[in-house]
């Protein structure tokens, strides 16, 4: 097939060209963005799932729906390297202009603004005109304290101008417990006030844990959707829909063995309809055809997405996550894996901890691990590390 033709979008957080199996979880973000703006309640929500099964698209997406629907929307990811609210201030400052833009008159964004500029300096934030200058709003230098307060200025503006704003964070796995913890709490108290601000967040399955140990009622204030692997059924509509709009097809042969070397995970799906649109000769597509694309995708996924990913890791690490793929199936106990290893848990946990804080690894239960990435497992035992 021409490659200028390809339909297929591997890539972090890329559309792909048909987002299939997702409806649910787009129609209750809907929901939830149209309640807000019409000043109802509405729950915010925390999208949650492994690498690969695209939850950056969704929240993309859903970003994209807030924005159609006449929101104004903060959209960024979380970085282990800068603090929360460095990268609050720089987003909500964005969003506060796109208020200031629905003129009306009122002191009441130039409060917000006030409060911005208070919250940046309380925090050391360094950005743009939040470098320098006082404000006669005093923040706290607490973070829970003054978030809120800014939280709340902005939901007044916000709902003085008819709209609704939404905060939307990647990657919240990120997010340290202690700065998880004021935003939760701030978000609490928008949520008693009825200001019309929504937060959607996405992240690897131990935030839901993390946001419970954070505060308790976290559970009553998200709603935490999994984003899991496709069912066949949706798995082949990802890849079959796109090369019928070029006039293609796949043979069942050629759609069963993808779905056995992918296991319905949305990346990896459009990883191999990338590599069959390149090998393959004929319409439809065939098993052979397939085949050829499963050594291509993991040649490629080898060097690049799983290669990534173990480059990232020291030396113990390593260890700990050989031990791991040596075990008979995950998730696997801990006190197995140190086994495994030669050593004592206690000499172990500390690395079990420095896996999960990097996102390579996640707690499903007490007491067990398994990868956050799919596929990785396989990966160390067929490349042999």
């Amino acid at each position: 097939m021409n490659p200028i033709d390809n339909p297929y979008t591997p890539g972090a957080g890329t559309p792909p060209p048909e987002l299939a199996g997702r409806k649910s979880i787009l129609q209750q973000a809907e929901i939830s963005v149209k309640r807000s703006i019409n000043g109802k309640v509405a729950k915010s929500q925390i999208l949650l799932g492994l690498r690969g099964v695209g939850k950056t698209v969704l929240l993309n997406r859903i970003n994209q729906i807030a924005e159609n629907e006449g929101c104004q929307t903060a959209i960024f990811e979380a970085d282990p390297y800068q603090t929360l609210p460095k990268l609050l201030t720089i987003q909500l400052h964005r969003l506060l202009l796109k208020l200031d833009r629905r003129k009306k008159a009122g002191d009441d964004i130039q409060k917000a603004f006030r409060l911005l500029r208070s919250f940046a300096s309380a925090f050391k934030v360094n950005y743009g005109e939040f470098e320098v200058g006082l404000s006669k709003e005093a923040a706290t230098g607490e973070l829970s304290i003054d978030l809120t307060d800014l939280l709340v200025s902005i939901g007044l503006a916000a709902k003085h101008r008819h709209t609704s704003a939404m905060i939307m964070i990647d990657e919240m796995q990120f997010i340290t417990e202690s700065d998880l913890s004021a935003f939760i709490l701030a978000l609490h108290q928008i949520s008693q006030l009825q200001l019309p601000i929504l937060f959607f967040g996405a992240g690897l399955p131990q935030i839901a844990k993390l946001s419970g140990e954070a505060k308790s009622y976290s559970e009553r204030l998200f709603d935490f959707p999994e984003v899991d692997k496709l069912d066949k059924i949706s798995a082949n509509q990802a890849l079959v829909n796109p090369v019928k709009c070029e006039g293609y097809d796949y043979n069942a042969e050629a759609l069963d063995h993808i779905f056995k070397q992918t296991q319905g995970y949305p990346y990896f799906l459009q990883v191999w309809g990338s590599h069959i649109w390149e090998v393959a000769r004929t319409s439809p597509f065939s098993k052979d055809d397939a085949i050829k694309a499963t050594e291509r995708a993991l040649d490629a996924l080898d060097h690049g997405f799983f290669k990534f990913r173990f480059d990232r890791l020291t030396d113990r690490q390593i260890e700990y996550v050989l031990a791991m793929s040596r075990l008979s199936e995950l998730p696997v106990k801990s006190t197995s894996v140190s086994t495994e290893m030669g050593i004592t848990v206690n000499k172990a946990a500390p690395i079990r901890d420095e896996l999960i804080k990097k996102g390579i690894a996640y707690s499903p239960a007490r007491g067990l691990l398994t990868f956050t990435v799919p596929g990785f497992k396989e990966f160390l035992l067929r490349t042999g590390h």
